[in-house]
């Protein structure tokens, strides 16, 4: 079991409101990314989650008790920090059976549960190996490891792949995402990489300033945006923005559309400009557009085997079922 409800939760820090009153429902065996800015509220809103920081106000339940008073021990969940906080004096066998041991569990289960967690994270070999003679990939399995041996009914991630490389972070998302399905397992992730969101996400929670702004599955927020901000954090590279005559023609404040939803025309168009820069990924170009007399500067996303150079004068097209409307509070019509 793993179904966790916040009701009217807030934090304070002295006269500074953290979290502002709010409700989220968890539930059971779902992956729910907690993202946004940095600032926003979402590692204070784990850390509460998780007994770490008190409530102000408000109630936590963790299938269908209440937690809100309960020490972080007595909650049944795991955390996995961004640092690794492993013991390096410790080998990787001893490190994931160190809260075991600390519970006053028996060799025979500590040793069957080890080796289980180990095979699940392809730690085998590793098991007599210190945390020093591991890469920083290996290092963030063992601390998930040690998370997995006590059996929790929630994993708690608090931006596990911040210290890792490029290249590292994709491999451990792959990793994460699989671990989730293979434990069905409640998994709450906290991050302000909005591509981990999207490509790890059940259910995607966007914070911002201390409220939540949305809540939704990676398409549905990606399409159906609620509002402005939602719309220019989710996407990458983000929405375009349109304002002024254009945005007035559509009786809207502003436009937003996706860098793949204009089009290039030969014909002429009331939308145009010059090329500013041409960022070529392999599959993809993205194209900033100058001086289009629409936005200071527009992101159009073309196949990569296109050819276009800066400083080259083109016609736009935007596809106008894909346009987004939102008022003067920014809120979508």
């Amino acid at each position: 079991m793993g179904y966790i409800e916040l009701i009217k939760v807030t934090k304070n820090f002295g006269d500074l409101e953290v979290i502002k009153p709010l409700d989220l429902e968890i539930k059971d065996g779902k992956f729910t990314v907690f993202v946004g800015p940095s600032g926003c509220g979402k590692s204070t809103l784990l850390r509460l989650i998780a007994g770490l920081e008190d409530l102000t106000s408000g109630s936590i339940k963790i299938d269908g008790n209440d937690a809100s008073n309960s020490q972080p021990s007595k909650r049944g969940l795991a955390m996995v920090f961004q640092s690794y906080a492993l013991y390096p004096h410790m080998n990787v066998y001893k490190n994931i059976a160190f809260p075991l041991k600390m519970a006053g569990i028996d060799q025979t289960s500590i040793d069957t549960k080890v080796r289980k967690a180990a095979e699940i994270l392809n730690l085998n070999e590793y098991l007599e190996r210190k945390p020093g003679q591991l890469s920083g990939g290996q290092r963030q399995r063992v601390a998930i490891g040690r998370a997995i041996v006590r059996e929790p009914s929630a994993f708690l991630f608090d931006e596990p792949l911040s210290n890792l490389d490029a290249s590292l972070r994709v491999g451990m998302r792959l990793e994460i995402s699989e671990l989730h399905k293979r434990l069905n397992t409640t998994m709450i992730y906290v991050t302000h990489d909005q591509v981990e969101a999207m490509t790890m996400a059940d259910q995607i929670v966007v914070m911002n300033i201390g409220i939540i702004e949305q809540i939704g599955s990676p398409m549905e927020l990606y399409q159906n945006p609620k509002n402005i901000f939602v719309a220019g954090f989710i996407g990458s590279p983000k929405m375009n923005f349109i304002y002024g005559d254009w945005a007035n023609k559509l009786n809207a404040h502003t436009i937003g559309i996706r860098p793949e939803h204009i089009d290039i025309t030969s014909e002429q168009s009331e939308w145009k400009g010059k090329i500013k820069m041409v960022e070529r990924l392999g599959s993809d170009t993205f194209l900033y557009i100058h001086e289009s007399g629409i936005a200071d500067i527009l992101t159009v996303r073309i196949d990569g085997e296109e050819s276009y150079e800066r400083g080259q004068e083109i016609f736009l097209h935007p596809k106008k079922e894909h346009l987004h409307l939102f008022d003067e509070k920014g809120i979508r019509l």
